[in-house]
């Protein structure tokens, strides 16, 4: 994990160096039966909900869902192009993930393909594929772009989803990073992390100018 951190701290310094903004997120590409698609990106640090985002989006869309696609799992760029149009693109093949975050006996249920690290142990941890290179590099439309929001009771001040209705709002959020710290590490409780992405940003601020 820690050698992880650092490669991706250093991928992503030369990311923002080309232009890229880097996202610690997901991203999926969503099928439906209907024959649309939308790809989706959801972004949030280390323990705010995205796996199991995109995991109850399966579950409670699954007889409207043709397939589902991940180009990344934890972590990924953006760019603009030319005409405006928003790409984004992954950074491993792999998905490094807490074993008790997977349903009972999927890990080992993929054990020919999968590293399993110190399964004993609080937060064990589990390196399994979940994509291909061609899907990391190819570069796909950002259709929907999700903040996860850990910290605050979804009641009539907070819908399920909270539309932004200006740049400037939504980048208040996005620079405070806020999550609810859920014991995947050391941390406890409201914490903070620029972009909530500590692996490149935060060191490189003047590379983003946001």
């Amino acid at each position: 994990g820690y050698i992880k951190k650092m490669i991706l701290t250093l991928h992503n310094i030369v990311m923002m160096k080309r232009g890229r903004l880097p996202v610690h997120g997901a991203m999926v590409r969503i099928c439906l039966k209907s024959k649309k698609s939308a790809n989706l990106v959801i972004v949030g640090d280390t323990g705010a909900g995205k796996s199991e985002s995109i995991e109850a989006f399966r579950v409670l869309a699954e007889e409207n869902i043709r397939d589902m696609a991940i180009v990344y799992d934890d972590m990924g760029s953006l760019e603009i192009i030319n005409d405006g149009e928003i790409k984004g693109y992954g950074t491993e093949m792999g998905a490094f993930v807490r074993l008790d975050d997977l349903q009972p006996g999927y890990a080992f249920g993929v054990i020919d393909r999968s590293i399993i690290m110190s399964p004993h142990r609080i937060n064990a941890r589990a390196v399994i594929p979940i994509t291909t290179l061609q899907e990391v590099l190819k570069g796909y439309k950002v259709d929907y772009f999700l903040y996860a929001n850990n910290y605050e009771e979804v009641d009539d001040s907070h819908p399920i989803f909270e539309e932004f209705f200006s740049a400037e709002e939504a980048l208040v959020v996005f620079r405070e990073g806020a999550r609810l710290a859920k014991g995947t590490t050391t941390e406890k409780g409201l914490v903070r992390s620029y972009f909530a992405n500590i692996f490149g940003p935060i060191q490189y601020k003047e590379l983003l100018s946001l």
